[in-house]
């Protein structure tokens, strides 16, 4: 970055270090310090607390933050304890030194957690919900059933482990280290360019597409993880509980998991990390109202969702409860475009060649013949329903066309795979902005730069250099875009706390963070004032300039034919008429169908 580059990243970095990570300090020093209270019971409480969030981060990033229904994950908690108590019971040959059969614990969650991670692929919400549940049932019943290995009903004892992590203060340092790795790890990805994809997955499915983020790779990694940390603790657990049975895994388990990430808050570590311990805690001190544990949850859940639908997350993010300036005004900068548009192109034209699609008896696209030139505005305009949009989704990859091909230069674009359009460098904005509302101006913006990071999920799961490089370059190329379209200044608010018109802009900085080849905007001046307009038309009008070709779709006739160099008017689903602004002004059908006398 240039000197004039760091003005810009200064404003994003002040946000206040040590008070983010004061809660962390706190928990941290209260968990080594614990034992000075040689109070054996509460040590139990806490070992068990600290068991369950294992689990629950990584079932924090299926749930909270890909947005998966995963209720069944006691699942790889009770596969990762029987694996490790009969390993190191030698129910399976040989003893087993109970280390190595906690790593096997571990191994086998990371297993069944792809395997019950595949269905989520397919499924939505409650059917995945649904599988979760079965598949925990399955297991329960295989431990009952397979009485050489897990010993059935009867069931098996647990491993001790030797010193230094021996029964006591050793063990609970055991589960102490082993939770703060398993908070790091899970904190790393979901600070990282997986974490932000993971969430616009959940909140704006096909605006991560267009990013470039692939859900199936990116979800398999996660489930791996997560069913990882299941195993884990599920060996803990079966060590804590010195002897297992099936009975040990309940459905009121598997709730508790759920709703602790729940009443936490989706998207946070720490929120999610406070729920599970409080409901670890609470029933230890509620003792005779554990008949009504399960009604007791679901009242808990629905005043949280009633009252504080954003959990405890949302109780402790005070910076974002400040009130913001009013009367903002959003100034774009469209000087700062050839340091964010830094890599030349050769200049590719965008092609659609007899393009034809339908919907069931409905004729959206019908032989449609489009150019979009580099350097140029090109303006696709008719009356609504005429397959302006549905032409954008054929480009994009979420329509395949029955019929005809869309190439970039001489490559053509295969059919249905919008998440492939981002390496060709084609970005998009859409009608209705696709905005992750729960996360920053600043990480909207950063998502659209998925591709370019170059660290794998392994290196961000241990902050490696090159994820550290890969958040730095993403994070001052993102303020730069934010720069560009006027709103670096609020790079650390929430988005769901802007102005219709500010979320416009921020989407457009988010498809510039592609650097794209081809930029094609649905309706980007929707609900924008007059003098919003005009600035946006300027921004346009510099992109196109830069080198990129720009497909726009808009009903402001007067922003077409002010900044067109080519428009193309279609109705029902057929080009009517294609030239210059001038031409199109004065066609007679145009002025017919769409224009008006």
């Amino acid at each position: 970055m240039t000197d004039t580059a760091a003005p810009i990243q200064a404003r994003a970095g002040g946000t206040g270090w040590l008070e983010g990570k004061l809660a962390w300090i706190a928990l941290g020093l209260v968990g080594l310090l614990l034992p000075l209270l040689d109070d054996s019971y509460i040590g139990v409480i806490a070992q068990r607390a600290y068991i369950y969030w294992v689990l629950g981060a990584g079932l924090n990033l299926v749930v909270g933050y890909a947005g998966q229904i995963a209720i069944g994950w006691v699942s790889m908690l009770t596969l990762g304890a029987y694996t490790t108590a009969a390993l190191a019971a030698g129910n399976v040959g040989e003893p087993w030194h109970p280390y190595l059969a906690l790593v096997a614990g571990g191994v086998m969650g990371a297993v069944f957690g792809v395997v019950v991670g595949l269905p989520a692929l397919r499924l939505r919400t409650f059917y995945f919900a649904m599988t979760t549940l079965g598949f925990a049932t399955i297991v329960t019943q295989v431990a009952l059933a397979w009485k050489s290995v897990t010993g059935g009903g009867v069931g098996t004892p647990g491993p001790v482990f030797p010193w230094p992590f021996d029964p006591g203060w050793g063990f609970y340092y055991f589960c102490f280290f082993l939770a703060a790795i398993a908070t790091w790890m899970t904190a790393n990805i979901a600070s990282s360019r997986f974490g932000r994809g993971l969430i616009a997955i959940r909140d704006a499915e096909v605006a991560a597409e267009a990013s470039g983020v692939a859900k199936p790779k990116l979800l398999m990694m996660v489930f791996l993880l997560a069913g990882a940390l299941g195993g884990v603790a599920g060996g803990l657990f079966s060590s804590l509980q010195s002897y297992i049975t099936p009975d040990a895994f309940t459905f009121e388990m598997s709730v508790l998991f759920f709703i602790g990430i729940l009443i936490g808050g989706r998207g946070s570590i720490l929120g999610p990390a406070l729920g599970t311990l409080l409901l670890t805690v609470l029933p230890e001190f509620a003792a005779p109202l554990v008949q009504w544990s399960t009604f007791l949850y679901a009242a808990l859940l629905l005043l949280i969702v009633l009252v504080i639908p954003g959990g405890i997350a949302d109780l402790i993010d005070y910076k974002n409860r400040r009130p913001l300036e009013q009367h903002r005004e959003i100034a774009p900068r469209p000087e700062l475009l050839p340091r964010l548009l830094d890599e030349r192109r050769d200049g590719e034209v965008l092609s659609l060649k007899g393009i034809e699609l339908s919907f069931g008896g409905v004729r959206a696209i019908a032989g449609i013949d489009l150019e979009i030139r580099p350097g140029e505005v090109h303006g696709l305009i008719g009356p609504n329903g005429s397959g302006k949009t549905t032409t954008l989704n054929v480009i994009s990859g979420y329509y395949a066309p029955q019929k005809g091909e869309v190439r970039l230069g001489t490559a053509m674009l295969p059919p249905g795979a919008p998440h492939l359009r981002a390496p060709h460098r084609i970005a998009r904005t859409f009608q209705t902005p696709r905005l992750i509302g729960a996360a920053s101006v600043l990480e909207n913006v950063m998502v659209g730069g998925t591709i370019d990071g170059q660290g794998s999920f392994a290196e961000s799961l241990l902050t490696l250099p090159r994820h550290r490089r890969d958040e730095i370059q993403l994070r001052e190329a993102a303020m730069l875009a934010l720069a560009v379209v006027g709103l670096e200044s609020l790079a650390g608010v929430r988005a769901d706390r802007l102005q219709h018109s500010e979320l416009r802009f921020v989407e457009i900085a988010r498809a510039l963070m592609l650097r794209p080849a081809c930029l094609m905007l649905d309706e980007p001046a929707a609900g924008l004032s007059a003098e919003e307009i005009r600035r946006l038309g300027a921004l346009i009008k510099a992109v196109s300039r830069a080198g990129t070709a720009v497909l726009l779709v808009e009903h402001h006739a007067d922003l077409i034919f002010d900044i067109c160099d080519r428009v193309t008017v279609l109705n029902l689903g057929k080009v009517l008429a294609a030239g210059t602004p001038a031409e199109i002004r004065s066609h007679r059908e145009v002025v017919s169908a769409y224009l008006g006398a």
